[in-house]
């Protein structure tokens, strides 16, 4: 119908190989191993069906995962978000030393997340770490052999890890407000909680929407290197997420077959989340 050059072809062609090679070819790969039983060594497979997932669903070490993954991501999630905002709209009305506060709270974002979780290591060292002692003044902390502070303490790092990066755009979406609806609100308003929650928050939905997605992802996938370097999943799976038990069985266990099958079904999971937040959520959000 339409005749053109086939040059804008060649121009994505390298970006398309990329997709081809490293995403949708090992997409593929681990759909067709999750359906066989594979030798670690890989000198053979066994076709086994759908035994590989129902194992899955039969392991408690796999149910316990799941568990903490969505405890685990709520709170990251929450915490990242509710912190940060807090810390924009601070940033936001300081006017001295305004340069200096911002640089503080955005030098998190680039720390790498295993180096995040070394910090978290010696900071909570039973010798010299002072986080461990100042989190002793409250209850006995022991995040080596507690669920609980184990927990607490992935959190914790996690947390501390993606303050930076909502910082960011929680700030640059306050300062992108145009002043003529601030002073509009303020002589209608008088409050300013009121003012914030009425007026300022549903003009942030866009960036709140954006930064919920990359939040998620950051607690599904990117924890895995401060959990590796924290806790490594210990005590007793506590604090394994989906995609340290991929690795642990994969990797770890040469599980080639179950850690696919596990791999498959996780993507399932966030194909799953991404459809109902752009399906439901996003319709609440106003551009």
């Amino acid at each position: 119908m339409f005749k053109h050059s086939p040059i804008p072809y060649l121009f994505i062609a390298p970006q398309l190989l990329i997709i081809l090679i490293f995403f949708v070819w090992p997409a593929w790969e681990s759909i067709r191993i999750s359906f066989f039983m594979e030798d670690p060594f890989g000198l053979g497979s066994t076709f086994v069906g759908l035994q590989n997932y129902f194992d899955i669903f039969h392991n408690n070490f796999y149910l316990q995962s799941i568990q903490f993954t969505l405890i685990f991501s709520v709170l990251v999630t929450f915490f990242s978000l509710a912190i940060a905002l807090l810390l924009a709209v601070k940033a936001d009305k300081v006017i001295k030393g305004q340069k200096v506060y911002k640089i503080l709270i955005i030098w998190p974002y680039a720390v790498a997340p295993a180096v995040a979780g070394m910090i978290g290591v010696f900071l909570l060292d039973y010798h010299v770490g002072p986080l461990y002692h100042l989190l002793n003044f409250f209850w006995e902390f022991d995040h080596k052999i507690d669920p609980f502070d184990a927990g607490f303490a992935v959190v914790l790092v996690s947390v501390w890890k993606q303050l930076s990066v909502n910082f960011v755009y929680f700030l640059a979406g306050l300062q992108s407000i145009p002043k003529s609806i601030q002073e509009a609100a303020t002589i209608d308003c008088r409050s300013n909680t009121k003012r914030f929650w009425s007026i300022t928050f549903p003009l942030l939905a866009p960036t709140t929407f954006f930064l919920l997605i990359i939040n998620i992802t950051y607690a599904f996938f990117d924890t895995f290197g401060i959990i590796d370097t924290l806790t490594r999943g210990r005590p007793g799976g506590a604090t394994t997420t989906l995609v340290y038990k991929v690795y642990q069985d994969g990797f770890v266990g040469v599980d080639l077959g179950g850690s696919s099958a596990q791999s498959v079904i996780l993507m399932l999971f966030v194909i799953l989340l991404t459809v109902i937040q752009f399906k439901y959520i996003e319709k609440k959000i106003h551009y």
